[in-house]
C-alpha cells in the first residue's frame, strides 16, 4: 500500500525540482539587488523573459526605479523596500524574505551578464515553442474560413521568431539538433483524401493533356504510396508522349514494381471513375500536403524546443530546416493558385567586418599610395 502523507507532513519527494533557468533567474535578480549598477550590463531581456510572475515583477521594479546611491545602498534597505513595494503591484505574494533569498543565492554579482544570457536563451526557447504550438493548433482548427492563408500567416510569425533568435544568437555552425524527429501523423480526413486522390488519378487518365497544367503537383503530395507511384507512372507516360489509359498505367506500374502486393484488377477499378477536373483534385491534394507538411514541421520544432540539450544555435538551425520544407510546398501552392507571396523583410546576416568603404577611407588609401 502506498504511503499517504499527513496534512502537516513534509513530502519533499513530491516537490518538483526547479529548472536550471530558475536558479539563473535567482542569481541574476540577486546580483541586481546587491549591485543595481549591474543593470547596465544586462541587455536583451525584459520582465516577460522570466519564468515566474514574481521574478518578472522584481526585474520590472529594478528596471523602472532610479538606481540608489551606492554608499547609501550599502547601509540601508530603503531602495530594496521600494523594489518590494513596486514588485507587489504585479505579484502580491512577493515578500521581503524572498528578496533576501535572491541576494543570498547569488554566487557572484559580477556575473550578472552571464546570468542574463542564460535567461535570454531559455526565453528564446519558450517563445519558439509557443509559436510552434500555436501553428499546430492553427493547422487543426477546422473552423477557419481560409485555413491555408491563416496557416501561412502563422508560419510567417514563427519565421519571424526564428529570425529574431538568430539575430540574438547567431549560429556558430550548422549543427542540427540530435532530438529524434516525430513521425508524420495521418491527416484527420484520411478517408476523404484517399477518395479524392483516386478521383484525381482516374480523371488524369482520361484527360492526360491536363497533367501538364498541374506540374506543381508531386508524388510526395499523395497520402498513399500506391497513389504516389501511380501518379509517377502516369506523368512518366505523358512526359514520354506514350499512350495513356488504365492498361498502360498498370503496365508501367508493374515495371516499377508497384503491384507486388496489389491486385491489378483493384487498380483498374480505382482508375475507372473519373469526375471533375485534374486541376481541382490536384489543388485539393496540394492543399492537404501543405497543411500536413506545416504540421510536421511545427511538430519537429516543438520537439526541438522540448529537448533542453539543444542550444539556441541548434534551435535556429533545426527550425530553419523545418521551415524550408514548408517553403518548398508553399512555392508550389503559389504556382497552383496564382497567389502573390508577401514581402517580408529578413534581418541582414551576421558577417565579419570588411574593409572601410567611406570616402575618407578611400582618400586615406590614395594618399598613402602616392607617398
Amino acid at each position: 500500500m502506498s504511503h499517504v502523507p499527513e496534512p502537516d507532513e513534509d513530502d519533499l519527494d513530491a516537490v518538483v525540482p526547479a529548472a536550471p533557468v530558475f536558479h539563473a533567474e535567482q542569481a541574476l535578480l540577486g546580483a541586481l539587488l546587491l549591485d543595481p549598477r549591474r543593470l547596465g550590463d544586462v541587455s536583451g531581456i525584459g520582465a516577460d523573459a522570466f519564468s515566474t510572475a514574481a521574478h518578472g515583477a522584481v526585474f520590472a521594479a529594478i528596471s523602472t526605479l532610479p538606481p540608489p546611491d551606492p554608499s547609501e545602498h550599502a547601509t540601508t534597505t530603503q531602495w530594496l523596500d521600494h523594489v518590494l513595494a513596486t514588485g507587489r503591484e504585479q505579484a502580491r505574494g512577493l515578500t521581503a524574505s524572498y528578496l533576501h533569498t535572491l541576494i543570498q543565492v547569488c554566487p557572484w554579482p559580477r556575473h550578472a551578464a552571464a546570468y542574463a544570457r542564460m535567461v535570454e536563451a531559455e526565453h528564446a526557447r519558450r517563445r519558439l515553442q509557443a509559436a510552434a504550438v500555436h501553428l499546430i493548433q492553427t493547422v487543426h482548427d477546422v473552423s477557419l474560413p481560409d485555413p491555408v492563408q491563416t496557416v501561412l500567416n502563422d508560419t510567417d510569425a514563427l519565421s519571424a521568431v526564428v529570425d529574431d533568435i538568430a539575430a540574438r544568437f547567431p549560429p556558430r555552425a550548422s549543427v542540427l539538433p540530435r532530438t529524434p524527429v516525430p513521425p508524420p501523423v495521418r491527416p484527420p480526413d484520411h478517408t476523404e483524401a484517399i477518395e479524392e486522390e483516386e478521383l484525381l488519378l482516374a480523371t488524369a487518365i482520361v484527360r492526360p493533356a491536363d497533367v501538364q497544367s498541374v506540374r506543381w503537383l508531386l508524388s510526395e503530395d499523395f497520402t498513399r504510396p500506391l497513389h504516389a507511384g501511380l501518379w509517377q507512372c502516369l506523368t512518366a507516360l505523358v512526359r514520354r508522349r506514350e499512350p495513356v489509359d488504365p492498361v498502360t498505367v498498370i503496365w508501367e506500374a508493374r515495371q516499377r514494381g508497384l503491384l507486388q502486393d496489389t491486385d491489378p484488377a483493384d487498380v483498374l477499378r480505382l482508375l475507372a471513375a473519373p469526375a471533375g477536373s485534374v486541376e481541382h483534385w490536384g489543388e485539393r491534394a496540394l492543399r492537404r500536403s501543405l497543411l500536413a507538411t506545416t504540421n510536421h514541421a511545427a511538430r519537429r520544432i516543438q520537439a526541438y524546443t522540448g529537448d533542453p540539450a539543444n542550444t539556441p544555435f541548434q534551435l535556429v538551425v533545426g527550425a530553419r530546416r523545418a521551415l524550408a520544407d514548408i517553403a518548398a510546398v508553399r512555392t508550389r501552392w503559389r504556382h497552383a493558385t496564382g497567389a502573390t507571396p508577401p514581402q517580408r523583410r529578413r534581418p541582414a546576416p551576421t558577417t565579419r567586418a570588411g574593409p572601410p568603404t567611406t570616402r575618407a577611407a578611400h582618400s586615406a588609401r590614395s594618399t598613402r599610395a602616392t607617398r
